[in-house]
């Protein structure tokens, strides 16, 4: 049921918004670096790795220069229609063709790069490998400004990406799959939708109940 809703959804969604895709895919074009998409290779269901589609939005080959995989906030790397794309999260578009393909649905733990997909504890792993990554899911909302807390943290990123903010994330999909269910998953679409446009709310606070308990490092941000 839930990869029939997932494809039907997508393919309405993908019809709809293809009159904003095609502009944003022209200036892309001939703005910035003339590139259109940008794929990353991504851990997927039963641990295989699948390209995560997006619009591009950074240099070419910005893994490799300067910061990584980790995103900084005012992050040189970033083009300047691509804060844009990034603040509307309308870059997160294209991955409707990766719901349509079946690599991902609509809700789920959110595809991570193989590196950052090794740090997490071996039975977060197997957990997460057990279900089908998804647009948006609890660690997309609770870790929306991520690049926000790893900047005011004070400590080198991928440390505090590695060692504090990971087996959180970790933890919440865990939740996710021991509470998965249609209900759920729409609570999650409307809170990507509530976030997107009231950024510093916590409302999910109060509709989703039972969350893991924040880490002690993390409750400052």
């Amino acid at each position: 049921m839930k990869r029939l809703l997932d494809l039907i959804l997508s393919i309405m969604a993908f019809t709809l918004i293809l009159p904003l895709m095609i502009p944003v895919m022209l200036i892309l074009r001939f703005t910035g670096e003339g590139e259109v998409f940008y794929l990353q290779q991504r851990v997927g269901k039963s641990g295989k790795n699948f390209g995560l589609m997006k619009f591009a939005t950074m240099v070419k080959n910005s893994p490799n220069v300067g910061g990584g995989l980790l995103t900084q906030k005012n992050d040189p790397r970033i083009l300047p229609f691509g804060k844009f794309l990034r603040k509307t999260k309308i870059n997160e578009l294209p991955q409707l063709i990766n719901i349509i393909k079946g690599e991902m649905s609509i809700v789920g733990p959110r595809p991570q790069a193989v590196k950052h997909f090794e740090v997490f504890p071996e039975h977060v792993k197997k957990e997460i490998i057990t279900l089908t990554p998804g647009l948006t899911g609890i660690g997309s909302i609770v870790f929306r400004d991520e690049e926000t807390i790893l900047h005011e943290s004070g400590r080198p990123y991928d440390d505090f990406y590695n060692n504090v903010i990971a087996p959180y994330k970790g933890e919440l999909e865990i939740w996710y799959k021991k509470n998965q269910s249609m209900i759920l998953d729409l609570k999650l679409i409307f809170l990507t939708a509530w976030i997107i446009l009231s950024p510093k709310s916590s409302l999910y606070k109060k509709i989703l109940k039972n969350l893991p308990a924040v880490p002690l490092e993390l409750k400052l941000y």
